[in-house]
């Protein structure tokens, strides 16, 4: 058998040292964070497409106020709402993919109104960089308590029994309030009648006053109306009951298996951003949201925080709820009209 050659001492010094500094370099290659490490050097401008205190807003500043904390450096909120969100969402597209421009937003302006507004300024599949998922809040199946139903079956069995008797509102067409109801409709093979209003605070009035008989509601702003006993609750639209009203079913669980509809919330930057920086922020956001006095904020506000996600995990769940809105609107033939 053939030996092997013998190095000298000093040889074999040298050789050591260069192998050392090969790893380092490939080691340096292998921690892309390190190219990103000034990032970010200045305060980040987060485009929150909605107007300041709704719902988006409320949660976004529950994130950002740990963010800032996290990277020491400020994350400001640049509310640009307008139509349905899609003005700010157009803005965001068009910024520099440098890591200073992001937008948090919702299901609305990436999974449904691409499949209801043909001329946006934007395309959701391409003109933007998935980041990272914030959380998802589930909705509450409210009815007027006039009508003589307890339950999801027996409100089911009411409406079979009158097709198109019974009105739902909805905070205007095209809505997730709308497009809630009529995949429940469609789920349940019934008959409802469709009331748009301009927001919920009159819809919630005329339900209450029996005008309507039922609307998916969020569930901080329906809850405080069936505790005061002026509507009646019937279930939860996630895919597990939520911690603000856990006595309630989901809508699943008493007897349209399937059916859930959750709004997530969702950070995004332009497209073109370097895969590393991405992986940065993702990071970033995904610490955030698993800080327990944000998990415990988010959850007042019936949003429950994300697992944490890999961009491409966001990007894979956000085709897939747009993929089954746009079965939805075709089905019923929705449109802004």
């Amino acid at each position: 058998m053939k030996a092997w050659p013998t190095v000298s001492l000093p040889r074999r010094k040298a050789i050591q040292t260069l192998a050392v500094a090969a790893c380092a370099l490939s080691g340096a290659a292998a921690l892309p964070a390190l190219a990103q490490s000034g990032w970010p050097a200045h305060p980040v401008r987060l485009i929150v497409p909605f107007p300041a205190s709704g719902a988006t807003d409320l949660v976004a500043r529950v994130v950002t106020q740990r963010m800032s904390q996290e990277l020491g450096q400020q994350m400001v909120i640049d509310n640009r709402p307008g139509a349905g969100g899609t003005i700010g969402t157009g803005e965001a597209a068009k910024a520099a993919p440098d890591g200073y421009t992001l937008l948090f937003t919702t299901s609305s302006t990436h999974a449904i109104s691409p499949h209801l507004m043909p001329r946006l300024a934007y395309r959701a599949d391409k003109d933007f960089t998935p980041i990272a998922e914030i959380g998802g809040a589930a909705s509450i199946l409210l009815v007027t308590p006039s009508l003589p139903v307890r339950n999801v079956q027996e409100l089911i069995a009411y409406a079979k029994a009158r097709p198109g008797a019974l009105n739902y509102a909805s905070s205007g067409n095209g809505t997730i309030v709308h497009l809630n109801t009529a995949a429940f409709a469609a789920r349940a093979g019934v008959q409802l009648t469709h009331v748009p209003y301009k927001g919920t605070a009159q819809s919630i009035t005329d339900l209450s006053a029996g005008q309507v008989h039922l609307l998916f509601d969020s569930i901080p702003t329906g809850m405080p109306h069936v505790a005061s006993g002026r509507l009646r609750a019937l279930a939860v639209t996630g895919e597990k009951r939520s911690t603000l009203a856990p006595e309630l079913p989901t809508v699943a669980e008493s007897g349209l298996p399937g059916y859930s509809s959750v709004t997530w919330f969702g950070v995004y930057g332009p497209a073109g951003m370097k895969p590393e920086l991405v992986a940065r922020i993702n990071q970033a956001f995904n610490k955030a949201i698993q800080h327990s006095e944000v998990v415990a904020s988010l959850a007042r506000q019936g949003v429950e925080a994300a697992q944490p996600r890999t961009p491409a995990q966001f990007a894979a769940m956000v085709q897939a709820d747009s993929a089954r809105w746009a079965q939805v609107i075709k089905d019923n033939k929705i449109t802004l009209d």
